[in-house]
């Protein structure tokens, strides 16, 4: 039996984790054998809250502790994203469509020298780097690139309180319209 969180609608619960240093760039951490970068994330555990997960995600997938870091902030509500349809696995009971995921924004406090990988059973990552703030936008797989923006756009204001960078030349015109459509939804949520 899975330890995972998955509701009725089908949907995993899950933790981000936006990890900034002094300089406000942010931790992207490079997949075990793929080209893929994210941010750090994991699946919540059943009866788990979203902080206990986020420690616990913490520690597996980048070494780090809660004498590490400091909690800047946490979005206000889940972020949801689906599957693609070649990323479901069928077989699995209950089905799961897509996260929902709660989004926390931490500052490193410790040493840079302090991420590792070894500390989980499994580990997911092999390299990470830090980068600009809407870097990730660009790295991360594609379905997952509107929950960024909207977990970047809600939680950036706490590491740039004086207002966001601005949103990058280089993103494509139809994903500016896509992301103005999302933070608008959000807004009036």
């Amino acid at each position: 039996m899975s330890s995972d969180d998955i509701d009725s609608d089908g949907f995993r619960a899950n933790v981000g984790i936006i990890l900034a240093n002094d300089a406000g760039k942010l931790l992207l951490a490079g997949r075990i054998d793929s080209k893929g970068w994210q941010f750090p994330q994991g699946g919540m555990h059943v009866g788990e809250s979203p902080e206990e997960a986020m420690y616990r995600e913490l520690h597996e997938e980048v070494g780090l502790g809660a004498k590490d870091v400091e909690i800047l902030g946490l979005t206000h509500d889940w972020l949801k994203y689906r599957l693609p349809e070649k990323f479901l696995r069928r077989d699995s009971k209950p089905l799961c469509i897509g996260q929902k995921q709660r989004w926390f924004i931490l500052k490193l406090l410790g040493a840079e020298e302090r991420v590792r990988f070894d500390r989980g059973e499994c580990p997911e990552f092999d390299r990470w780097r830090w980068v600009d703030f809407w870097r990730p936008v660009n790295e991360v797989i594609y379905f997952k690139r509107r929950v960024y923006v909207r977990a970047l756009h809600e939680l950036g204001p706490f590491v740039y309180p004086s207002g966001l960078p601005p949103q990058p030349k280089w993103w494509p015109r139809h994903w500016r319209v896509e992301f103005d459509k999302d933070l608008a939804a959000a807004r009036r949520d």
